[in-house]
This record gives structure tokens, sequence and C-alpha cells, in this order.
């Protein structure tokens, strides 16, 4: 047990958007703990980041049961952490998880059906000590298991007790996530929120799917709003060491970054630079400059990281200038 003593004044400067049409509100900034929370990572850094995204307000806590690498060790660290010094706060945390990708071997530990689910939740519980998450996911269409099986397994999970609300994430599909929302909200179980991947420069939910969410009551809580980091300083000079590039464990390829890609980066982050924000900041700030996004995901690698995701909450607003000169660049 650890002498942690969350900051009393951690919700004043916190900003807190409605999730769909529900009675749970999210802060703007979640943190991710896709990487950097694993086995592989150092787990005091891990530790000190969450204690201070919690100091600064941030309440969700994102996670699935592929988060590492390895597979579990995010929920395992985090389970750790949340027993010995979060644990008192258990009543102000949002902690989701997914049913994520390849899990063990067999036809059973992948995709959509209703024993996989199931099985995978009840694996993560156990590795967070939890009893029940507040989010638990689809984490991507399944294409053979049909969707009523999907959505009715999150359903069963849901009134089971062991998670709250649920939620599907990668649906890119307007009339798939309809069909989702549809057979969930029959079922007495709404779907509270989805999670696509979205940034300056993967704008594809622009094209129906924001409005779908809006019109279904579907909060929207996008990853990726820095594209693998892409979108910030840090690429612009040498690769620096641990970053998602430089690491050997993680799938990010140094041959995306091509003269092209970093000419547009640089251009972007005249634009940051002028706004007073890094680049970073900035492409937060552009993902949260929409009313329908409810959240978004920010990862950390320390604590610094986090601090300076909150911080662009005091600078959410663009002219129209800024937003013709950064369409102009990425388009």
């Amino acid at each position: 047990m650890s002498d942690y003593v969350a900051n009393p004044s951690r919700y004043t400067t916190m900003q807190y958007r409605r999730c769909g049409r529900s009675g749970i509100k999210l802060p703007l900034i979640s943190l991710g703990l896709w990487q950097n929370f694993g086995g592989y990572d150092p787990f005091e850094t891990a530790r000190a980041t969450l204690h201070k995204a919690f100091d600064l307000g941030v309440t969700h806590f994102d996670l699935a049961n592929n988060y590492g690498p390895p597979y579990g060790s995010a929920e395992a660290n985090f389970g750790r952490i949340l027993k010995d010094d979060l644990a008192v706060y258990r009543d102000e945390l949002i902690i989701s998880t997914k049913a994520g990708f390849d899990m063990w071997l067999g036809p059973y530990g992948d995709w959509g059906s209703r024993k996989y689910l199931v099985a995978s939740l009840d694996q993560s519980l156990q590795r967070m000590g939890l009893d029940y998450v507040d989010i638990f996911y689809h984490h991507r269409p399944d294409p053979e298991t049909p969707l009523e099986e999907t959505m009715s397994a999150l359903d069963y999970i849901v009134q089971s007790g062991k998670a709250l609300y649920v939620g599907i994430s990668n649906y890119y599909s307007t009339e798939l996530t309809q069909q989702a929302s549809q057979i969930l909200r029959d079922l007495g179980t709404p779907c509270l929120i989805h999670q696509p991947r979205y940034n300056i420069m993967d704008r594809r939910i622009e094209n129906g799917l924001l409005q779908t969410l809006q019109s279904e009551g579907i909060g929207c809580i996008p990853f990726s709003v820095l594209n693998q980091g892409i979108l910030s300083d840090k690429y612009l000079g040498q690769i620096p060491e641990g970053s998602r590039i430089a690491k050997a464990h993680t799938p990010m390829e140094a041959d995306r970054l091509t003269d092209q890609l970093l000419h547009k980066v640089s251009l972007l982050n005249d634009i940051a630079l002028a706004r007073g924000q890094s680049l970073a900041q900035m492409a937060l700030a552009w993902v949260l400059r929409n009313e329908s996004v409810t959240t978004a995901l920010c990862g950390a690698s320390r604590p610094e990281q986090i601090e300076d995701s909150v911080k662009v909450l005091s600078n959410l607003d663009f002219s129209s200038e800024e937003l013709a000169r950064i369409d102009h660049i990425v388009t």
C-alpha cells in the first residue's frame, strides 16, 4: 500500500462532457493504456503517470485484454496500481476494457462469439482484481459471427453485473453501427459509446459515422488522435529513443515517415506554434473542437505527457482561417 493521496483540487480544472444520451460524463482527456503500461515498461513510471492523470481530473482509464505488451500485462499492472493506490477512489473512476485480438490458441480466443466475450471479460476482471468494469467494448466487427450474438453477449454481461455499460470499437460502417445500436436498444442495454480512429489526417468518421452516433445518442471517444505520435514534433528531428518507432516490440514502422509526410507535419507544427501550442496539443484540440466528440483518448509514456495533454483545454477554439490552412495541408 502506497502513501498516495489524490489532489483535492482535481475536479477544478478538468472539463467533462456528457456521453451520448446517458447519465455519464467523461473527462475531455481520457488515458489509454495500450502502450507504456505493459510488462516491458518501467512500472514506477506507469504508476506516476496514473497518479498524475487522476490528480488532473482524468477519471477514465481505457484498457483491453491484449494491451501490453505482452498481452494482459497492462491490465495486470493497472490492477496492481488500483489495489495499492486507487482502491479508495474506485467510485470516482470509469474503467473500461475490451475483448481484443488473438488472445489464446484455438477458435475461441478472438472475434465476437458469446463464449469469447464472456471469457475475455472474466479474465480481464481477474487480472485487474475487479468485480465489474464500468464500460466493456466489443473491439472490432466480426465478419462471421451474427451481430445479434455479439450484441446479446454484451447485454448479458451488463445483466450479469460484470459491466455497467457497453460500447463498440472500430465499427466504421454507419449501417453496422446503427444495427448494433438498435439490437442493444431492443435488448434494454443501450450502446453508451463508440471508439473509432480519428485525427487530423484520418477523418473517415466524418463521412456519416459522427452524425449516426449523434442521432443514436452514442458517445464518441476517438483513439490515435496523434496518429501514433506522428502529429507531434518528436519525429521532426531524429527518431527519439523510447518512441513507439524506436521500440522493437511496437507495431509502428519507421518507413511510414516519408519526406512528404514530415513536410506536412512541419507545416502543421508552424500553425500550432502560432497558436501557442505544441503540435500534439493542437491535434488534441482539433479533435475536441467538435462537440459530438465526448473525450479524446490519449497515451502517455511519462507524467509530463498527460500534463501537457490536459493543458490543451485552455485553448480548444480554432479560427476559420486556421481550420482552412490545416485542411489545405492534409487534403
